[in-house]
């Protein structure tokens, strides 16, 4: 695996307070097997504040309407007691319905039980729309990273994995617009692409898990100046 290098993408990123606090935002690996394990991946349209034109994982910002969503299930058991050493359930629950929704805002693609179309108001109005739930069960909690002190935008943010059979269609849409390519990719394709950081190392955590083996999950930050990968 390589090893986390945030001055690689990181150091010319313009600055703002340090004191900012970082916002909660969560990310969503989609997994596919074939000949060869494929991940979902989508560029940033130019003209973004924050990563533009790099190759990223859908994900973003926890919204109101996420503490309130329902959902066909609930988090798996590990993935939960996880998350629950981190924030309350509630956050929890939040996180996960974060990374659903914004994967399906930027990509089209549904992570969700068949269910008959609601009536919804908020961020969630569309997905409900489509006759779908959102389904939990599916998601695995794998890694958290702190954007550093004095960066333009900085998130607290989880990324789970979930395989592409829990999708109710397989292939993406245009979504929003946020990500003007959307691809599977196998992997040595995605590691060869323009990445941020840190989405190249938790590129390398998911080749873990593909691969058969279940590392620890990774926290990465920022500790009295130095950028440190805590593992329990």
């Amino acid at each position: 695996m390589e090893p986390f290098d945030p001055q690689r993408d990181l150091a010319d990123a313009p600055r703002t307070d340090s004191r900012q606090r970082p916002r909660d935002a969560a990310t969503l690996i989609l997994t596919r097997n074939g000949r060869r394990p494929e991940v979902l991946m989508g560029r940033r349209a130019p003209g973004h504040v924050f990563m533009a034109e790099r190759w990223v994982f859908p994900g973003g910002r926890i919204e109101r309407g996420d503490f309130t969503a329902a959902a066909a299930d609930d988090l798996d058991e590990d993935t939960a007691q996880a998350l629950n050493r981190e924030v309350d359930g509630r956050r929890a629950r939040a996180l996960a319905l974060a990374a659903i929704r914004e994967t399906w805002e930027e990509t089209g693609l549904i992570l969700a039980s068949p269910a008959p179309p609601g009536s919804v108001a908020g961020p969630w109005r569309g997905f409900r729309a489509a006759g779908a739930l959102p389904t939990l069960a599916p998601l695995d909690y794998i890694a958290r990273a702190i954007t550093p002190p004095g960066r333009t935008r900085r998130f607290d943010a989880r990324f789970f994995m979930a395989p592409a059979e829990a999708l109710l269609h397989p292939d993406p849409t245009a979504g929003s617009g946020e990500l003007d390519e959307i691809a599977w990719l196998p992997l040595d394709q995605a590691r060869a692409l323009d990445l941020p950081a840190i989405t190249r190392f938790v590129l390398g955590e998911v080749a873990e898990r593909l691969s058969g083996r279940s590392p620890d999950r990774p926290f990465v930050r920022m500790v009295r100046g130095r950028h440190v990968v805590e593992r329990g």
